[in-house]
């Protein structure tokens, strides 16, 4: 199997180990940006991948999306240290304030907290979905120049139902994570 490819995901609820390919290797996060960060970076150290794949979940923002989604950008949805930098900037830092990914269409805005409510800033962003890890996984590949994907199941609204309804559904994309990866290792 291609040894070279890292999945990486926040929970074993979202995507069980038991059920990848032979050989692909993955690595959980915990939940969160520094959590994120961190085993992205030791991973990368240790397994030496040339292409990351993150698997998980979201809240949509656009009420147009649900099931699985490839995203293309991400942002910091949660740094605001205004008036010293825009929302979404980190200040006194030139590291980017979106990433790329290699591939997908949609906007992703990652932050340390379960959005649950309007945010008008999400709006004029062109947010589509919210998560808690992507940005500082994506700013790791990046900083170590590995390309990056990441799908996201649409588990909640994030509205104030948000919380029970991840809880519902947080191994509801399991199966086409399966697919998703199995469609990317005939390609690979």
């Amino acid at each position: 199997m291609k040894n070279d490819l890292l999945i990486i995901a926040a929970l074993e609820a979202e995507l069980n180990r038991d059920a990848l390919p032979a050989g692909v290797r993955i690595v959980y996060t915990g939940v969160g940006k520094i959590n994120a960060s961190i085993a992205s970076y030791q991973a990368i150290h240790q397994l030496k991948p040339s292409r990351i794949i993150n698997f998980g979940t979201a809240g949509k923002i656009n009420p147009q999306i649900h099931g699985l989604l490839e995203i293309g950008v991400v942002i910091q949805r949660d740094m605001n240290a205004e008036p010293l930098a825009p929302r979404g900037k980190t200040p006194y830092s030139h590291m980017p304030v979106k990433y790329l990914s290699s591939s997908g269409i949609y906007v992703c805005g990652t932050g340390d907290s379960f959005v649950n409510s309007h945010d008008d800033w999400l709006h004029q962003q062109k947010v589509d979905l919210v998560d808690m890890e992507l940005f500082a996984i994506a700013a790791v590949a990046h900083h170590h120049g590995i390309p990056w994907q990441s799908f996201k199941y649409i588990t909640d609204d994030a509205n104030e139902s948000a919380g029970a309804e991840w809880q519902g559904k947080v191994n509801h994309g399991h199966d086409l994570y399966i697919d998703k990866l199995h469609e990317i290792l005939d390609s690979f």
